[in-house]
């Protein structure tokens, strides 16, 4: 597929995209260590940032309720907010962990949701991207849940009759164990056996794209499915702080860890 002209208002900007922060994730002392690490990330990437793609688990627990939001996270959506009012669009895709969004998020910080995949386009590459849950048949109870959380009596139940204290609390002990019996990281079962990669695959089959960029594996992953096409998952920011950009030269995967080295780089 030929490429586009560059957009000469976009010239020497990047995109950038980030998944898996888990902000509010037990214990609370490194919870708040990572939302000042992923501010400080924010404010490094402004200053260059076409766009900025947040992937989903961003928080590990979020649930608007009609008067009231989850505490916490002052810092980070301070900044999101700042950086909205510049100009520079932030998109929030729904993760798995953080799926019950509505309206707060949009109106008082200005970012852009998504709740499904998203197709764009940056200096003529063709990129499709989302957090990445529910692709494969073994993802099954993730597609599940997420029609679980929006059926209406579900929204009720748990905005109206359970008190929001027990219902919080209810939420991150689940998640916490969850996560601590499986592990952060999960291993990486091989090309042929990755969910993620099998469903680009598919989709290569009907269309075109120059990337896919997912999350919700907790694996920086940067994989050549054809000569033109590539796959990156994002990895997490609760140990890595691992995230992708994309500028007219291409995209390279980074760690954030105090000083920003590249990890893994492809044209």
């Amino acid at each position: 597929m030929p490429n586009k002209p560059a957009d000469p208002s976009i010239l020497g900007k990047k995109l950038y995209f980030a998944s898996d922060a888990h902000l509010g994730m037990f214990p609370e002392q490194g919870s708040r260590i990572r939302e000042i690490r992923l501010v400080q990330w924010l404010e490094e990437i402004r200053k260059d940032a076409a766009e900025i793609y947040l992937l989903g688990d961003i928080f590990d627990f979020w649930y608007e309720y009609p008067k009231v939001v989850p505490r916490g996270f002052t810092r980070f959506l301070g900044k999101i907010s700042e950086i909205c009012d510049s100009g520079i669009p932030v998109h929030f895709f729904t993760g798995n962990h953080d799926g019950w969004i509505f309206d707060y998020l949009a109106s008082e910080t200005g970012m852009i949701i998504h709740q499904d995949l998203f197709e764009t386009e940056f200096q003529g590459k063709k990129i499709l991207m989302g957090h990445g849950d529910g692709l494969g048949p073994q993802e099954f109870h993730y597609r599940l849940m997420k029609r679980a959380m929006h059926w209406k009596w579900a929204e009720f139940i748990f905005s109206r009759i359970i008190n929001p204290n027990f219902g919080v609390r209810l939420a991150h002990f689940w998640s916490k164990h969850s996560r601590l019996s499986k592990g952060l990281r999960e291993a990486f079962l091989g090309t042929s056996r990755e969910y993620q990669i099998a469903y680009c695959m598919d989709m290569l089959k009907k269309t075109h794209y120059d990337y896919f960029i997912f999350g919700h594996r907790h694996l920086a992953l940067d994989i050549q499915l054809t000569p033109e096409s590539r796959y990156l998952c994002l990895g997490e920011w609760v140990e890595a702080c691992t995230y992708a950009v994309l500028d007219e030269q291409g995209l390279i995967l980074r760690s954030f860890a105090g000083k920003d080295e590249a990890i893994l780089r492809k044209n």
